[in-house]
């Protein structure tokens, strides 16, 4: 199967161009970046590397999390290969400054937060959720334990959940937390990927099933949740979409664009004030890039720092009779001007779907 399906990705990738957007992507301010800013591969104006790994075990860092205890501290991990069980907290220069080795089988850990324990404490968790086979695995695993008040090397025993997903197995590199809750989602990465929620209450010892809540971008590879949960974020190799929370997951979406280039994507996180991401790649000495927000991406505790109060607020003190309109020529000609794109996109995907069944029957 993975000839076809090598051939079907070769294909789509090759015929992407040829399908138009709905619309162009406008940026009502007159500057660049934004929700809709194009695509690309600099990021939002603004971006710049925050840091770079100096610390030669950090070869294949899939995760990254703000630590909840210590300022300016990083928490992050290796993909599966030839790795030592552990985690690293990393500082603003890159530098790591504890190491903590779990005494647990590294399969292929994807994902790493922190966020709300059990009984509330800053807990670290780590996502074994990766499943290079395409759901192979009968089960996945989140370790967890209580992030160190003092940081310094050491090994834990960390407690284990044991999940199971309601439709099958599958690969999964994306794993967040809301603060407000801890409930715990994990996000596939699939052509077609899917958001995944715990239970309302985890069985400590037994297994528990992972029931999907929503949809999620093509090849995801890691999610995180804004510091006051009421963003969350879900990259993919090569960008990131954010997500309104203010009403639980799932969340309507607020734009989404490009992040900057890299070797091989595979880690986001929010700043602790909410006013960037954080986006991380693999590779020896990898850099860390801050990439900023605006706009209804930021989180509501950001806006309100800022002094602008919350979206919802600004939501509801409305706009002139002018602003709201009632579909006049611009909203018109907007719509008439998409249609044709939009039945021309539909017409381009039925080709290519029919190009890629007969490829598939060929091979």
């Amino acid at each position: 199967m993975r000839r076809p399906l090598a051939l079907v990705t070769a294909v789509l990738f090759a015929l992407s161009p040829a399908v138009p957007a709905t619309a162009d992507s406008v940026d009502p301010e007159g500057g660049s970046g934004g929700p809709d800013y194009p695509r690309g591969s600099e990021g939002p104006e603004g971006s710049e590397v925050a840091f770079e790994f100096q610390d030669g075990r950090i070869a294949e860092s899939s995760g990254l999390a703000p630590s909840l205890l210590h300022e300016g501290v990083w928490w992050t991990h290796n993909d599966s290969g030839d790795f030592a069980p552990e985690v690293y907290a990393v500082n603003e220069e890159g530098e790591t400054v504890a190491t903590i080795a779990l005494n647990v089988e590294l399969r292929d850990w994807e994902a790493i937060t922190v966020g709300p324990g059990p009984a509330g404490e800053p807990t670290v968790f780590v996502g074994n959720i990766g499943d290079n086979f395409g759901g192979s695995w009968p089960n996945v695993r989140v370790y967890h334990f209580t992030e160190p008040e003092v940081l310094a090397d050491t090994t834990v025993d960390p407690a284990v959940l044991t999940f199971t997903y309601e439709d099958g197995g599958r690969d999964a590199e994306g794993m967040m937390i809301d603060p407000r809750d801890g409930r715990l989602y994990v996000v596939s990465k699939e052509f077609a990927g899917s958001v995944y929620t715990v239970p309302e209450n985890l069985d400590p010892d037994g297994e528990n099933v992972l029931s999907r809540v929503d949809s999620a971008p093509l090849f995801a590879t890691d999610a995180a949740f804004s510091p006051d949960g009421s963003r969350y974020a879900i990259r993919t190799y090569w960008g990131v979409t954010l997500y309104d929370a203010t009403n639980g997951v799932p969340g309507a979406s607020v734009g989404s664009f490009d992040l900057p280039e890299t070797e091989q994507g595979e880690s986001v996180a929010f700043t602790p004030d909410g006013t960037a991401l954080m986006a991380g790649t693999e590779g020896p000495g990898a850099e860390v890039w801050r990439v900023p927000l605006e706009g209804e991406q930021l989180p509501d505790s950001a806006v309100e720092a800022a002094g602008g109060g919350s979206h919802a607020e600004a939501a509801g003190d409305g706009g002139s009779d002018e602003d709201a309109g009632d579909g006049g020529p611009d909203e018109e000609e907007t719509s008439n001007g998409a249609a044709p794109l939009i039945v021309g996109g539909v017409a381009v995907a039925v080709v290519l779907i029919g190009g890629i069944v007969l490829l598939v029957r060929r091979a």
